[in-house]
């Protein structure tokens, strides 16, 4: 398992407007944003997306992010392979990427 601390920001968008941002949010755009040909298939992928959701589910509401290591894997190799180098400029995300990368098993 482990345990990641969700982290929230406040961005300004062009039109001045104020949203929220945290990681669970940019985990979600990464995997919502792979390629259809990308997505795992099969019951057991099909059982780990439903695990992902329950965790997100619970996050939500706890701030706290526990995964079991098969989900942890996937959305870590997700990160790895299809985060955008942009992000890479806003520090809000480097440190909640940062914080969801060297996430100690428990």
């Amino acid at each position: 398992m482990r345990t990641i601390e969700v982290k929230e920001w406040i961005v300004v968008d062009a039109e001045k407007k104020e949203h929220k941002e945290d990681l669970l949010m940019l985990l979600s755009l990464l995997v919502t944003n792979k390629k259809p040909d990308e997505l795992p298939r099969g019951f057991e992928q099909f059982k780990l997306f439903t695990k992902l959701t329950k965790a997100f589910e619970k996050a939500a509401e706890s701030r706290v992010l526990v995964l079991e290591e098969d989900v942890y894997k996937f959305l870590r190799a997700t990160v790895e392979k299809d985060i955008p180098s942009i992000w890479g400029t806003n520090s809000n995300i480097v440190n909640a990427i940062e914080t969801f990368m060297n996430a100690k098993e428990d």
